[in-house]
């Protein structure tokens, strides 16, 4: 392939990977403590990074970053900003 082919496909690529990420992000957040919220968001973002890096040859780079990234999101939020409910480990 010659470069413009490959930027063309490069960029095709991320742009399927954007949605895979947002799905990751707007899930990182499930229960009512910041430890659990960070522990599901690290969880759910590794996932979904894993997910996205596959698609362009970095599943282990994607996972890593979309754990990071999910976790944060998960710290940094309260069940006030986003609340999917219990964490699973803690269901009755």
């Amino acid at each position: 392939m010659n470069n413009v082919e490959d930027n063309h496909m490069r960029t095709i690529t991320m742009l399927s990977v954007l949605p895979v990420l947002a799905l990751g992000l707007g899930l990182s957040a499930c229960g009512h403590s910041e430890g659990d919220r960070a522990i599901t968001g690290g969880a759910l973002g590794a996932g979904a990074g894993a997910l996205g890096g596959a698609l362009v040859g970095h599943p282990v780079g994607g996972a890593l970053v979309g754990g990071a990234a999910g976790a944060a999101t998960g710290a940094l939020t309260d069940s006030d900003d986003i609340n999917f409910g219990k964490p699973i480990w803690k269901w009755d």
